[in-house]
């Protein structure tokens, strides 16, 4: 069967796509100052032309593949809360980024760094940020209110706690895999959220 001919913006849609899967991949193995545009155009299939008919330079391409990449992840963590046994689907979904931790982590390192090194990045990282915990509070509220216990303190600050500890936890599981599980961050928010809860419930009979 002949392919579907794409529509011009479906054809842009998706040279912008196979150039930032492209940086994403150079970006976690040479860091961002160490991929040029020539490179990322090459590992995409395409001309320098292209890029610069997609991108106004190399900055606005990494901003764009942050938000592309914090609205994929926070698609999978909302579908994730949404399902009947969340825990489970959390280690499920653990377990297969294990698999590729060396570049997430990777990749999310050069970003850090890339901001910084370019303090104008720094808002759209800190954006990033706030809406990962933005997820991990309203999976917090929605785990209390489910319970029918208030938490003993701001789901923001719960949420911080939960998204400081995750990045922590994953650098453990890099460097020490036998000694670190993949489910090593379920565990540990199963674990906070049960000791929250006692003192959600205490809080509450006081």
């Amino acid at each position: 069967m002949a392919r579907k001919r794409l529509t011009r913006e479906e054809s842009r849609q998706e040279t912008r796509a196979r150039l930032l899967e492209s940086a994403a991949e150079l970006f976690a193995e040479r860091g961002v100052n160490g991929a040029s545009v020539e490179q990322i155009a090459e590992g995409a299939g395409y001309s320098r032309g292209a890029f610069y008919g997609n991108f106004a330079d190399k900055h606005e391409l990494v901003v764009e593949l942050l938000k592309h990449r914090t609205l994929r992840e926070l698609d999978e963590v909302t579908a994730i809360a949404r399902k009947p046994e969340p825990f489970a689907a959390l280690r499920e979904w653990h377990k297969e980024r294990a698999e590729h931790l060396v570049g997430w982590l990777s990749l999310r390192a050069e970003l850090l760094l890339y901001a910084l090194r370019n303090p104008s990045f720094r808002p759209q990282m800190a954006e990033r940020e706030r809406i990962a915990r933005d997820a991990h509070a309203g999976s917090i509220e929605a785990t209390f209110s489910s319970l029918g216990v208030e938490p003993p303190a701001d789901p923001a600050f719960l949420a911080l706690i939960v998204h400081a500890l995750e990045d922590g936890l994953l650098v453990q599981r890099l460097l020490s895999p036998d000694e670190v599980s993949d489910g090593v961050v379920v565990d540990a928010v199963e674990l906070l959220m049960r000791s929250w809860s006692a003192a959600g419930a205490a809080k509450g009979d006081s």
